[in-house]
């Protein structure tokens, strides 16, 4: 280190002028000196950082908007494949019931196909089994006479204790 007495030779040597920018005899150069400096600064502002902070600025402000402008076209695009898609499920849904239906009206038709056939037949063994029991009742009703000639003539004979004869019991009986 500096000894104190040197240092305070040295001021002394220096002149007791105190700091250089409070002395006006300092001031034009100074003055000269920040007037370079800040023309130097102004251009390199104006010219250099400026210029790419506001092109920087642009470019995202294009950005964004270039952005914005592709989220609204795929929204768009999206609603345009919803609107597609609910209307073949509509449509999906219009025909799968259609199928249905159609389905169900084969079913039905053919069930009435089936029944009317087995009604077709229960049908004719009802008429065969009503024939079988019309000509069963005309055979007995044919015995009936017979049976009744009978039975008049057994009945004659028990009461009167004598035979009577089949052709007067036939003639009294009714047709």
């Amino acid at each position: 280190m500096a000894d104190p007495a040197t240092v305070a030779g040295a001021a002394a040597e220096q002149g007791s002028g105190g700091l250089p920018q409070f002395d006006l005899s300092w001031w034009p150069g100074q003055m000269a000196w920040m007037l370079i400096i800040f023309g130097v600064m102004f251009v390199l502002f104006a010219k250099v950082f400026v210029p790419k902070v506001g092109g920087t600025i642009d470019g995202r402000e294009g950005q964004i908007a270039g952005d914005i402008a592709e989220a609204r076209r795929l929204k768009d695009e999206a609603e345009a494949q919803a609107a597609a898609a609910a209307a073949e499920t509509a449509e999906a849904r219009a025909r799968a019931q259609r199928l249905g239906a159609d389905a169900k009206a084969k079913a039905q038709a053919e069930a009435a196909a089936r029944q009317a056939t087995e009604e077709a037949k229960l049908n004719e063994k009802l008429a065969a089994a009503e024939a079988s029991l019309a000509a069963a009742r005309d055979k007995a009703m044919g015995n009936v006479a017979g049976i009744a000639s009978d039975t008049a003539q057994a009945i004659i004979e028990k009461l009167t204790g004598v035979a009577a004869d089949a052709a007067e019991v036939k003639a009294a009986l009714p047709a």
